[in-house]
């Protein structure tokens, strides 16, 4: 884990992207999907740093996606290092964030509340 890459604006986690070779993180300016990213544009507009300062409650752009949205829930409700510090044993003990392409064990989910108790115990 790369944990210095923290969590993307939309709550996707940078740390953890197994693109992260070719990408800094949103916040670095160098992100490849900075043209099209509604949640970048978003915050921006907001001038808030990430979706999970936003008061509203919001699916667009890659919030309608359970992982992303699940680990923005998560930062409203734990706080961001909360999440980190699981991420980081979850990855310790196995999880995985990106199985192929862009899908890992986070995805695997259709109800947001069992993703955030899966983020805290690392069991399915």
């Amino acid at each position: 884990m790369r944990r210095e890459l923290r969590i993307a604006r939309c709550g996707l986690a940078c740390c953890l992207c197994s693109e992260n070779i070719k990408c800094s993180g949103c916040n670095s300016g160098e992100c490849p999907d900075k043209e099209w990213c509604e949640n970048r544009k978003c915050s921006i507009k907001k001038d808030i740093t990430a979706c999970y300062l936003c008061k509203e409650e919001c699916h667009k752009g890659l919030l309608n996606k359970i992982k992303p949205y699940g680990f923005t829930l998560f930062i409203k409700r734990y706080g961001i290092e909360e999440l980190l510090d699981c991420l980081d044993r979850n990855e310790k003990n196995g999880v995985v964030y990106h199985r192929e392409g862009i899908n890992g064990d986070y995805d695997d989910f259709d109800n947001v509340e069992e993703l955030i108790s899966f983020i805290k115990s690392g069991i399915q």
